[in-house]
């Protein structure tokens, strides 16, 4: 079975499961985030992720292992609760079904949210910043074959004003993705700087390819939960990235709240 029939049978199941609504948008819930879905309200629907086709239960704190549906305004979304990583080491496949399971079931436009390091001294851990556009470090791609898809705009510009219409004060930055699971060193931190990365993460890019191949509109969106490698002398931590979602839950949840029925 091919990785796209792989999402149109999971995109089936979860129809199935949701009552067969139709769903407008869909948001990936990253590291930290939890509790900003919580604020967007009582799902009508909550189904666990591991009982899709091609879906495991995410492996890292911080995530939930769930799929919901729900009302926002006059818009259905779709809010994923946990997402596979690249080094969980279940391929590139894996790191976008979620992403290919949402274009399965309708959904047009799609928001991707990560905890991140911040290479920008001013942002400091639980500040929101509106992705720009993205540095691929992975050394991978969700697309195979002779696949060319543009990627002039990665990140809606409409979206990224939309957003910006609703939270003047949000700034941009570009998001680099590195595998992980080790945090980068000082001097890959250096180097992320000097090719023009804002952002350090271990997610988001590959889906966001993913997500552009299937035609989707994308915003992405990071939670700075620390200050990268190198630039405060501190050693990191898991925890922090947690830590953060929490100081930035409400208002996170409040900002997607106001702009997901706009999209």
């Amino acid at each position: 079975m091919s990785p796209y029939e792989n999402a149109q049978h999971a995109a089936e199941e979860l129809r199935a499961r949701t009552a067969g609504l139709d769903h407008d948008v869909a948001v990936v819930m990253g590291s930290g985030w939890l509790p900003a879905a919580d604020r967007l309200g009582e799902p009508e629907f909550e189904v666990p992720l591991a009982e899709l086709p091609g879906f495991s239960a995410p492996a890292v704190a911080g995530h939930g292992g769930t799929v919901r549906s729900l009302r926002l305004g006059d818009r259905r979304a779709l809010v994923f609760c946990g997402r596979t990583h690249y080094y969980e080491g279940k391929g590139v496949e894996a790191v976008v079904h979620g992403v290919r399971t949402a274009a399965a079931a309708g959904v047009r436009a799609l928001v991707l949210t990560n905890g991140c390091g911040g290479l920008v001294p001013e942002w400091t851990p639980g500040s929101p910043v509106v992705i720009s556009d993205h540095i691929n470090l992975t050394a991978t791609s969700p697309l195979v074959g002779a696949t060319f898809v543009d990627l002039t705009e990665v990140y809606s510009r409409r979206l990224r004003d939309l957003v910006r219409s609703v939270d003047p004060t949000l700034p941009e930055g570009v998001y680099v993705q590195v595998t992980g699971p080790h945090y980068e060193t000082p001097a890959e931190i250096g180097m992320i700087r000097a090719v023009g990365g804002h952002l350090v993460g271990m997610s988001t890019a590959l889906e966001a390819i993913a997500a552009r191949e299937a035609g989707l509109e994308v915003l992405g969106l990071s939670i700075v939960t620390n200050h990268a490698a190198g630039t405060t002398g501190e050693p990191l931590h898991h925890e922090e990235v947690l830590e953060a979602g929490r100081l930035a839950a409400d208002r996170m949840g409040a900002l997607l709240a106001d702009v997901l029925p706009q999209v």
